[in-house]
């Protein structure tokens, strides 16, 4: 079985443990960390089900839910630090399909990410999704067996540069902050540092564009952070 899972959740460190057992069950993820934001996504990515946060900013789960249950059938987990009967019933009548209060076992979330998908029919179509390659911009990156392809052809790369490159791919066109990318190497290099990530960027550089002085792909937006420039597919 092989999702897209849109992940909901402001906590970023949060997010990134989702994202990163996702991966390892075989999905793929696109994370945000608002409401307006996941709406915006919703829109755009279309998934197979979505891994919301009731305590959002902007918008808060209440309303994404509210809002994804008006315009699409997109199956719904709830995630709640709060275990007031109430919260739990209002988004249940909203229309998720199960939540889980925090803390939570990553373990039995995505556990009751596989009955959700399967209660709603959306494992039928998943199974049939037997490449969980996620491509862009000429990159191919299989988060199963661990292996990068740029134009074909093989890629090495250190488990810092594949995390970083993994969530780029995702989310092609997406601005990165430093930050957040040392968040996404946290699991694979805790002694990083902001100006680590640059390094990787630099070595990645070097391994997928013609001219790493004159980058096609890995761009740098001044002042904010990096982005893969193409698109999905």
């Amino acid at each position: 079985m092989c999702a897209h899972v849109l992940v909901a959740e402001d906590d970023e460190m949060q997010a990134e443990l989702i994202r990163r057992s996702l991966l390892a069950e075989g999905h793929t993820a696109t994370v945000v960390h608002d409401g307006r934001a996941a709406l915006d996504a919703a829109r755009r990515v279309a998934p197979d089900l979505v891994v919301l946060d009731l305590m959002l900013p902007v918008i808060d789960g209440f309303g994404v839910c509210r809002v994804l249950r008006r315009d699409a059938d997109i199956p719904v987990v709830m995630l709640t630090a709060r275990s007031d009967e109430d919260d739990v019933l209002l988004g249940l009548e909203l229309g998720a399909d199960d939540y889980m209060t925090k803390p939570y076992s990553p373990r039995e979330l995505m556990a009751r990410i596989r009955t959700v998908l399967r209660r709603s029919g959306r494992a039928a179509v998943s199974d049939r999704r037997e490449d969980p390659v996620v491509r862009a911009a000429g990159l191919a990156v299989d988060p199963v067996r661990h292996e990068v392809r740029c134009d074909g052809a093989p890629v090495e790369c250190t488990p810092a540069e594949f995390e970083i490159l993994l969530a780029m791919v995702a989310e092609p066109e997406r601005v990165f902050s430093r930050r957040q990318l040392l968040e996404v190497t946290r699991g694979t290099d805790r002694a990083s540092t902001e100006r680590a990530v640059d390094v990787h960027i630099m070595n990645l550089r070097r391994k997928i564009e013609t001219d790493p002085r004159r980058p096609a792909r890995l761009l740098t937006v001044f002042g904010v952070g990096y982005k893969l420039s193409g698109s999905r597919g």
